[in-house]
């Protein structure tokens, strides 16, 4: 397992999550949980999704087998770069015209005066999914010479843009600001492309490109580009249960009380901190090198990979887990509760966070699981599994919205990322994972754990008498 290639692709997302975690909390104290900052959420969240499905999974685990297997490797990244593109300037063409309409199709518990209100900032953001799919391409090409450090620490760029942007308009009234955050996002997003083509240059992958353009004889890579289209969909839907489930919670969210929208999205940015440090960063790094093991028939490398992550894995996203739920106050109340971010808003997010750390163990594992699933080229039994979560998030959604307000939104995602991680471990194999936990490794971390979060315990409640005595 190449420690030093996930720790270096692991403090490189923590840079970006902790410059990411200073923009939410200077737009929290800027716009507070307001009309305002729900409309910019609301514009971000499509872009956002496509986003996360894109860098964090879709794309990358149908391109790579398939570019990994490719003799014309020029010739396919180049016809698969072109055809994504010229798609995505087309829709965004589209929603720039009409972006009333797309607006409703994620706000539909929102008023015709709102949603008139935040349509341009949707035609603004949406630009950003061209922008990151270009990163993302060119990311997917980094990762196959097996540099990770540029895609991890890139989004950086994004986060400082909206970070200057803050700064200046800070004290602006909130409709600048939000418009000025829009704008800002395709300045990082700029920043991010010219980023990756710095790093495509540096290990002359461009003259991959560009071999793939000057390619006369372009029909041996016609079965090649229909394979990755029959894997491209099912990874689409395989990848983005977390995300379509915390896309519908936006959407179920508009009909709750205002401010909804934004405890879901503060306490998601701190739940997706330790799942990107952890389990994404770890599953980037070895999807290449089980990607290559198991085309050349070498499963005892590929799943010694799997042991030790496992167990590294467990580790860390348990104790993050436990961390999370235990302090979950003190960390909102130091993060976002200033300015217009008051008390009250603080304990809301508080329960939207502890709903959402209950899934954070099952995500990440189901996240190192389902790579031997896409590395093997089962994408559309992953797609399956991947339904199946979602329709029971999806359900417990509508159930727990009423009773429990935007932490059952939270509660019901959690419960869907138990569903994918039971049914991943199904289809990996059973006797795979009992080889993998039938060790004494087990025993040493339920103790692990359960002194760990007596420890969390104390330290919760020193801290929360120190928050009183401040306040």
């Amino acid at each position: 397992m190449k420690i030093k290639s996930i720790l270096t692709n692991s403090f490189g997302i923590l840079i970006s999550r902790i410059t990411g975690l200073i923009r939410d909390v200077l737009m929290a104290s800027a716009l507070g949980a307001s009309f305002w900052s729900d409309m910019f959420l609301v514009a971000f969240k499509l872009p956002n999704l496509f986003r996360r499905i894109f860098a964090e999974g879709a794309f990358t685990q149908a391109f790579m087998p398939s570019f990994i297997a490719s003799k014309h490797k020029g010739v396919f990244a180049t016809a698969i770069f072109l055809r994504f593109l010229l798609f995505l300037i087309l829709l965004s063409i589209i929603i720039t015209l009409f972006p009333e309409f797309i607006t409703k199709l994620l706000a539909w518990g929102w008023s015709d005066e709102l949603i008139t209100q935040t349509a341009t900032m949707t035609a603004i953001n949406f630009w950003y999914l061209d922008l990151i799919f270009i990163v993302t391409f060119l990311a997917t090409l980094l990762q196959y010479k097996e540099h990770f450090a540029t895609t991890a620490m890139s989004t950086i760029l994004l986060n400082i843009s909206m970070i200057i942007a803050l700064y200046i308009y800070m004290k602006d009234d909130p409709q600048s600001v939000a418009y000025a955050l829009s704008f800002a996002v395709l300045i990082g997003g700029t920043l991010q492309v010219i980023a990756h083509l710095i790093a495509i240059k540096k290990f002359n992958l461009h003259k991959l490109l560009v071999g793939g353009w000057n390619y006369r004889d372009k029909k041996d890579v016609k079965e090649e580009q229909k394979h990755f289209k029959s894997l491209f969909l099912p990874s689409i839907l395989g990848n983005s249960t977390p995300q379509i489930s915390a896309f519908v919670d936006t959407l179920l969210a508009t009909f709750l009380a205002t401010g909804s929208v934004t405890y879901l999205f503060y306490a998601n940015r701190i739940f997706q901190l330790p799942l990107a440090i952890i389990a994404i960063a770890t599953a980037t790094v070895l999807f290449p090198s089980v990607s290559k093991a198991l085309k050349h028939g070498d499963e005892v490398s590929a799943y010694n990979n799997l042991d030790k992550a496992f167990w590294l894995l467990l580790s860390l996203l348990g104790a993050a887990m436990a961390g999370g739920i235990i302090l979950a106050e003190p960390i909102v109340w130091l993060l976002f509760e200033s300015g217009n971010f008051t008390q009250d808003k603080t304990i809301e997010t508080v329960k939207v966070l502890q709903m959402y750390m209950i899934g954070l163990l099952p995500f990440g594992l189901a996240k190192l699981f389902s790579l031997f699933l896409y590395a093997s080229h089962r994408h559309l039994k992953a797609a399956k599994i991947s339904l199946y979560s979602l329709v029971v998030s999806i359900t417990f959604s509508l159930i727990l919205m009423q009773p429990l307000g935007a932490s059952g939104l939270a509660l019901a995602g959690s419960i869907g990322g138990w569903v994918l991680f039971v049914f991943t471990v199904k289809e990996v194999g059973i006797e795979r994972f009992v080889a993998i936990v039938n060790s004494k490794k087990l025993l040493y971390f339920v103790i692990f754990i359960l002194a760990f979060s007596f420890l969390l315990y104390e330290i919760n409640i020193f801290l929360l008498d120190w928050i009183r005595e401040s306040v």
